[in-house]
């Protein structure tokens, strides 16, 4: 329950709260699981991300002109990605599957080497000076596109090697140049200078980069362990150990094995995500898999509490005087992870209807929130008139543009407003 304490001194009304938490919520926005929503596809579970691949020769099927609206209406407007956030990786050499080069540069000489490796494939010849100017060109457009779209959560760096993946083990030969890989990680992080981009991992030339989140795709089987080769070891060899702060980790579950990861092996799993600081899984995940099992749904509900974010408040106070609000909340973060992005944390008045009277907007830096305890203060003014009202607390998605971030705590939540407890405008 919230208790409240009152006391005028010189016309300025002082409120506390406390509170009391309560289970975290199953979805929030950017976090949890980020299933592959294409043909076939069957989700059991809430989630807030869908994950795309795409092929650059859908995106620019011609030299300069771009098909990014045709893209996002097949895919992102199917109805299980409608509201959703979005987490994308273009490709140019998925083995198995047709080349993603466009056809315009093969048209010109561009030479494609075949291997048979994990099914066969052809693979670009990364030295071609065309292919080069091309491709840098092209994430250059894709930047302009999607840096400023507010849909769009995480970005994962693709583009060379088998799957976007940077290797083409075990021919390795094949490979772009560190010089290469270093021009299209330089042209990437400008081109997205406001979105969190994930490198597969921190091999080669990918490690020398400090701003790069990166993405584990068999989560846990190869996440944790005493080989160089494995996930984490590959972080903490190149210094990145403390860079989950401020650039995201995530990935997918090793294919078709949630039932190993979610019960038989979930400890592997849990310790994955504390140790490594995962946000998000997918586009494989538990969320893909309809197992009837109360302990695999109960640790599915677990693991989406631990990924990420997860925010409590402890107690709040607001000081009055007239419309102007002096503020101060602490709190916890239970979760692994931050929250990535300056989203904007906005109080408001709800009238005796919960409807919004007014609003203002703080300038709380919701990404300092670190695991552990978060303290923040300020003011805001109201421009309403004198009454009644309870106080609210609202995290603005600026995609949907609502309050869309759930708190674990024992108060009442309407429409992503967070109650933080009664007030009084006076005239």
């Amino acid at each position: 329950m919230i208790t409240a304490l009152l006391a005028a001194h010189f016309l300025v009304t002082t409120y506390e709260w406390t509170y009391k938490p309560a289970p975290g919520p199953i979805v929030n926005p950017l976090k949890g699981w980020a299933p592959y929503v294409g043909e076939g596809s069957q989700i059991q579970q809430p989630y807030s991300m869908v994950y795309f691949n795409v092929k650059w020769n859908e995106l620019e099927p011609q030299d300069g002109v771009y098909k990014f609206d045709e893209w996002e209406k097949k895919t992102w407007d199917i109805p299980a990605a409608k509201g959703k956030l979005v987490v994308f990786r273009v490709n140019m050499d998925y083995p198995t599957e047709k080349t993603g080069v466009p056809q315009w540069l093969i048209d010109e000489g561009l030479k494609m080497t075949p291997y048979t490796d994990y099914g066969g494939g052809k693979s670009p010849d990364y030295s071609d000076p065309r292919l080069q100017k091309a491709l840098l060109k092209f994430i250059k457009a894709l930047g302009a596109r999607y840096n400023s779209n507010p849909r769009v959560a995480f970005i994962q760096v693709g583009l060379l090697g088998f799957w976007g993946e940077w290797h083409t083990w075990p021919r390795t030969e094949l490979f772009a140049s560190d010089d290469f890989q270093k021009q299209v990680l330089d042209t990437m992080t400008k081109a997205f200078p406001d979105k969190k981009l994930m490198a597969r991992n921190p091999s080669g030339v990918a490690g020398s980069y400090t701003n790069l989140g990166f993405h584990d795709d068999m989560i846990p089987q190869d996440t944790v362990g005493s080989e160089d080769w494995k996930f984490l070891p590959g972080i903490l060899a190149h210094n990145l150990g403390a860079n989950w702060k401020q650039y995201p980790r995530g990935g997918e579950m090793v294919p078709f094995a949630s039932k190993q990861y979610m019960v038989d092996e979930y400890s592997t799993t849990l310790k994955a995500v504390q140790d490594v600081h995962f946000t998000w899984i997918g586009p494989y995940c538990p969320a893909l898999e309809n197992i009837e099992s109360d302990t695999f749904k109960s640790n599915c509900r677990q693991l989406i509490r631990t990924m990420g974010y997860q925010f409590s408040l402890t107690k709040a106070s607001a000081q009055i005087d007239g419309k102007n609000l002096a503020f101060r909340i602490e709190g916890t973060n239970d979760g692994v992870a931050p929250f990535y992005y300056p989203w904007t944390v906005r109080f408001a008045l709800l009238d005796n209807q919960d409807h919004v009277a007014a609003q203002a907007d703080s300038t709380i830096d919701i990404r300092k929130w670190l695991p552990g305890n978060f303290r923040a203060n300020g003011s805001v003014s109201f421009a309403t008139k004198p009454g009644k009202y309870r106080l609210a607390l609202g995290v603005i998605d600026p995609y949907n543009r609502v309050p869309d971030v759930e708190f674990a705590n024992q108060i009442d939540k309407i429409d992503g407003w967070q109650t933080l407890g009664q007030v009084q405008i006076k005239p």
